[in-house]
């Protein structure tokens, strides 16, 4: 009876529950989701181009006697870049010089005889074929003046050849020939001239692409801008403006090949280098931008947890362009929406938050 009594009073006694802890807040860092002027572009990768590039070779055979530049200097137009051994053109101007004058000393010559010839004829002292043989011969003399004349010229220009001058302005290569070698103008390129500002950037745009610009800006391409991204990922300091665009489409790749010019004014773009480059609207639009670095990835898009009531809520994104280190928002966030940044790679869904404001924003 005593165990029956003990069994249920222990059932009837008030059982002590300890309760779980609440798990502890985790600290994070929140940036507001702002907006921001945002230009709408087409991001695309195309290659730096000199708008003038000249490869310098030799016009006339001879020894090397100077190379008078500074690889991977700037020259202007003008410049003394090599000189060859003048010596045997000034020669050969010399010779061309006697020969014009021993022409011309035939064509007086000539002359004379044909007057005295047209005198005599008058008298029958000569008789007419007599006549018109001198005149063919100072014909004759003439045509040998104005032979000996065009050889002078082309001596002349030989000579001029001999001193090579850079023709434009621009930053000038390495020499591919030392003083004292033999050019000849089989020789090939001495040296290349690019020049440096502007630049053009070329690059192909898909035609569903091109399509679609065209739309929108009723084929005037004259608003937009064109931002170069450097290797570094720094956006170029001038943008650019498109001036070409190609009235043929690449049969292999279906594209058009379409050419922007850049100011370079220190020298920043090489030619030849590939860049990214974004085309864009003259005219911005307010557009909500958080940091690229608090957009996370899974098998379902992006993401991005936002600090709402105390806690980490999941909020799904839509990115729209890359603005620096920002990236731009189309859906899925609200302006001032608290999205965390520091401390996101252990944060779950639903996990209590501590929020201060992020460090460095």
């Amino acid at each position: 009876m005593r165990r029956h009594a003990l069994i249920a009073a222990l059932l009837l006694a008030p059982v002590a529950v300890l309760a779980q802890p609440a798990p502890p807040a985790v600290p994070v860092g929140v940036v507001p989701a702002t907006k921001q002027p945002v230009s709408q572009g087409v991001e695309f990768v195309g290659r730096v181009e000199a708008m003038q590039k000249v490869d310098v070779q030799a016009r006339v055979s001879g020894y090397l006697l100077s190379v008078d530049f500074t690889e991977g200097s700037t020259v202007n137009e003008g410049d003394r870049l090599f000189v060859i051994d003048p010596a045997p053109f000034q020669a050969a101007l010399l010779q061309a010089r006697g020969t014009l004058a021993q022409a011309q000393a035939k064509l007086t010559n000539a002359g004379l005889q044909r007057r005295r010839a047209e005198e005599l004829v008058k008298t029958s002292a000569v008789s007419v074929a007599i006549r018109d043989e001198r005149v063919a011969q100072e014909q004759s003399a003439q045509g040998q003046v104005i032979e000996a004349e065009a050889a002078l010229q082309t001596a002349a220009i030989n000579l001029s050849y001999t001193l090579i001058t850079a023709p434009i302005v621009g930053r000038i290569g390495r020499s591919s020939i030392t003083k004292g070698n033999l050019v000849t103008p089989q020789t090939g390129t001495l040296t290349t001239i690019v020049s440096q500002d502007p630049m053009y950037v070329t690059f192909p745009v898909s035609q569903r692409v091109f399509l679609q610009v065209e739309r929108g800006t009723q084929r005037d391409t004259t608003g937009l801008l064109v931002r170069v991204r450097l290797a570094d990922g720094t956006t170029y300091p001038e943008p650019g403006r498109i001036n070409f665009v190609n009235v043929t489409v690449d049969r292999s790749t279906d594209t058009v090949l379409v050419r922007a010019t850049v100011p370079n004014p220190k020298g920043l773009l090489v030619d030849g280098q590939f860049v990214r480059l974004r085309v864009e609207g003259e005219h911005a639009a307010e557009t909500l931008v958080i940091p690229q670095a608090a957009v996370m990835l899974d098998q379902q898009g992006a993401y991005v947890f936002v600090a709402e009531g105390g806690h980490a809520v999941v909020r799904r994104v839509q990115m729209g362009e890359q603005i620096g280190r920002g990236i731009a928002i189309r859906e899925g966030l609200a302006e001032g929406d608290a999205v965390i940044l520091d401390g996101i790679s252990t944060l779950r869904p639903g996990a209590p938050v501590l929020a201060t404001p992020a460090k460095g924003n």
